[in-house]
């Protein structure tokens, strides 16, 4: 037999083999597996999204395969390159030339600096500050409780500046502190007898923790490899960025376009058998819109999961809601499924920047956010949360700040602060242009803008009068979040809100500012990775020296 003829016989004789009654049922098996696999996958995106954002979505993802595939091009990737080398520049204008032609320190001094120059550097650096904070006019970002309170805590920094919570046996009080920090903070969200919690360094960690617990909670009890959390899209991002840590698939459902509220029913459509924890806000982060949590948690408790509370922006003003006589709704351990809460002392907590606590209704749950290990060479090792060693002084001021102000001076607080929300809300209800979106409980009122006004052009306009708010999509909107500091100037902010309003209506070419064209750019752009290309880009230049 000849050598091609080997090949061709081989082929033959494979083909014939293949053709077996067995085997062809086998292929007809394969197939229809991974036929129902990807139709259950399209199935769950329609009944989830809807078929109208369904068809967005694949229409969205065939667009980013095209531009990707694109981008392979040596010349489309440089012609891509060139332009975001150009907007890279403008970024690091806009970054970097705030802080002047002054020496930059790039490497150790040969001797160390003397107490005069460290402090004028330090001025220098404090100087830079061209946002006039302390007069309230930045939406959330500073949590100021006053100047008392800062000195206080200032000192409370300096007395255990050297503190290592790692370490209870060397600062047994910092091992106090943080206890009694946990049991207020649980106390104030109504824990039962059972309920527990750990200090995190911030919102972001609180609720990574809490999906790291949920993740191998799942994986010990239920032996869910392939787990999934379900959240409304208004979830905060960080939820996207656990699932990206920790391999968790999300499933974020579209939230009900009139009241901005978590959409339940759609909810309990993407919840299956790998979902380990969906998720509920107690204000969410875009809209100062607290979802039903009443509602979530009884779908928590039909499909025995976890049930996550995201109160961090709420923090210590929603507790005190039903206190001050105002309106509410329930979110806290008094809800039946709720099996977590996360909550920001750094916030309206006024504690210093750094401090936060995730709390569980029972330490079942929280033992699975421990990372613990028996064998290190090191000796037994375990720890709470992502961080080993942590600043004991920051858990000393937080403590500080929950003992200076107590219950009376966050009721109050929390009186002041939503009664200029809704000022704020009022007036911006009075203005025709705009709209109020949802209905806001809490410190947070968004709001959109009716054509033809354009509510970047707003947002920019606000900002060359000193206010700075921030920039919403999907929908294309504005949001305040209203600090102490800003409850003197609420009426200010509504007249200049008025008379920007006003001019933009009189003469609507007078906008086309910086956000209107960065985020109109951003929308028109099929393939949102040249977008996180820039926001990489943004983020390097932070590290720019």
């Amino acid at each position: 037999m000849s050598l091609v003829a080997k090949p061709a016989a081989l082929l033959q004789q494979l083909e014939t083999a293949l053709n077996q009654p067995r085997l062809a049922r086998l292929k007809n098996a394969i197939f229809v597996l991974v036929l129902i696999h990807y139709w259950s996958r399209l199935y769950s995106k329609v009944v989830v999204r809807g078929p109208t954002r369904a068809a967005k979505d694949a229409y969205a993802y065939c667009l980013k395969l095209f531009f990707k595939q694109l981008r392979r091009l040596p010349s489309v990737q440089a012609k891509i390159d060139a332009e975001l080398s150009k907007t890279l520049k403008d970024l690091e204008h806009s970054v970097l030339s705030r802080e002047g032609n002054t020496k930059r320190y790039l490497a150790l001094p040969k001797e160390g600096m003397s107490k005069d120059e460290l402090r004028e550097n330090l001025k220098r650096f404090q100087a830079m500050e061209d946002v006039d904070w302390a007069g309230g006019r930045v939406s959330g970002a500073i949590y100021h409780g006053g100047d008392e309170l800062s000195d206080l805590c200032t000192e409370a920094y300096r007395m255990f500046s050297v503190s290592n919570p790692l370490h209870p046996e060397v600062f047994p009080g910092v091992r106090r502190m943080e206890a009694e920090c946990v049991a207020m903070v649980l106390n104030m969200y109504n824990a039962p007898k059972t309920g527990c919690g750990v200090m995190t360094s911030g919102g972001t960690e609180s609720i990574i923790m809490a999906c790291k617990a949920y993740r191998d909670m799942a994986k010990d009890l239920k032996g869910i490899v392939d787990p999934e959390m379900v959240i409304p899209e208004t979830a905060h991002a960080a939820f996207m960025k656990a699932a990206g840590y920790f391999n968790i698939k999300l499933i974020a459902v579209p939230v009900n376009p009139v009241t901005m509220k978590a959409d339940i029913t759609r909810m309990g459509r993407a919840i299956n058998r790998n979902t380990i924890m969906i998720v509920g806000s107690a204000v969410n982060f875009p809209h100062g819109i607290a979802d039903d949590i009443v509602a979530l948690g009884k779908l928590a408790k039909r499909h025995k999961i976890g049930l996550h509370v995201d109160c961090c922006l709420g923090s210590f003003v929603m507790p005190f809601l039903e206190k001050a006589g105002l309106p509410t709704t329930r979110f806290d351990f008094r809800v039946d499924g709720v099996t977590s809460i996360s909550c920001d002392t750094h916030k309206y907590g006024f504690a210093p920047k750094g401090s936060s606590v995730v709390m569980y209704r029972h330490p079942a749950i929280r033992k699975y956010q421990y990372f613990l290990c028996a064998d290190w060479t090191g000796g037994i090792y375990a720890s709470p949360s992502v961080a080993g060693s942590r600043p004991g002084a920051l858990i000393a001021g937080c403590w500080t700040a929950l003992m200076t102000i107590g219950e009376a001076g966050y009721l109050e607080t929390c009186k002041k602060i939503v009664g200029a929300r809704r000022e704020i809300q009022t007036g911006i209800a009075g203005i025709p242009e705009l709209t109020v979106l949802g209905d806001p409980v809490g410190p947070v009122v968004s709001f959109g803008a009716k054509e033809p006004i354009n509510v970047y052009d707003v947002g920019d306009k606000m900002s060359k009068k000193g206010w700075n708010i921030s920039a919403l999509q999907n929908p294309p909107a504005l949001h305040v979040s209203v600090t102490l500091l800003w409850v003197p100037s609420a009426k200010q902010f509504v007249v200049d809100l008025k008379d920007v309003v006003a001019g933009l209506v009189a003469d609507p070419k007078s906008g086309n500012g910086n956000t209107a064209a960065m985020y109109g750019t951003a929308a028109t752009i099929p393939d949102k990775t040249i977008i996180e290309d820039v926001a990489a880009g943004f983020v390097d230049l932070l590290y720019k020296a």
